[in-house]
């Protein structure tokens, strides 16, 4: 069994205060977890996979841009990974395995080569960190189990800008999309 690690959106503009689109507290509450979880799947021998909403400025096509204001705009700094986790990228970015890959959607999957990137490396299970949890994770996990992936979200490591979206998402994870839920940071297997 193979692993890897996706991180969603765990950006400035998703998590920090003047964040364009942030999460605010709940986001910045998870960013020593996150990047600890992180740490110990790169140790552990996990794939890492940033997956990292990237928007054109301008894009009125766009269908978010009626729900949602302009944010992860290529070449801004709301795109630049937040906290600890930054550290870490720019320590292991140069490993063959981490990668950092753009993606238009709500799902890492969607529009992206994450599937083929998966299974050229055997991977079979895939464990969820990031934001928010009820959209881009959710859906990234309604992908993975569609296309038949084991899925493991860490529950302290990932958030939402509301409690009640929040659980929502979680119970969906599990009831809906047999998700393991792993709820301490050192559980990961």
């Amino acid at each position: 069994m193979r692993k890897a690690l996706i991180s969603i959106d765990y950006t400035v503009d998703f998590v920090a205060d003047n964040g364009k689109l942030t999460a605010g507290e709940p986001a910045q509450a998870i960013s020593e977890v996150i990047a600890q979880v992180t740490e110990k799947a790169f140790e552990r021998g996990d794939y890492i996979f940033f997956m990292i909403d990237a928007h054109d400025e301008g894009d009125d096509f766009h269908p978010e841009t009626k729900l949602f204001p302009p944010h992860n705009i290529k070449g801004t700094s709301g795109r630049d990974l937040y906290g600890p986790l930054a550290d870490f990228y720019e320590q292991h970015r140069s490993d063959s395995r981490v990668f950092w890959m753009d993606k238009r959607h709500y799902s890492a999957f969607s529009g992206t080569d994450l599937d083929i990137r998966l299974r050229e490396r055997k991977v079979d299970t895939v464990i969820l960190t990031g934001v928010l949890t009820d959209i881009c994770v959710l859906h990234t996990a309604i992908d993975a189990y569609n296309l038949g992936y084991q899925i493991q979200v860490v529950e302290p490591a990932v958030a939402s800008i509301t409690e009640g979206n929040h659980q929502f998402a979680l119970n969906h994870f599990k009831q809906v999309l047999g998700a393991e839920l792993v709820d301490e940071k050192l559980e990961v297997v």
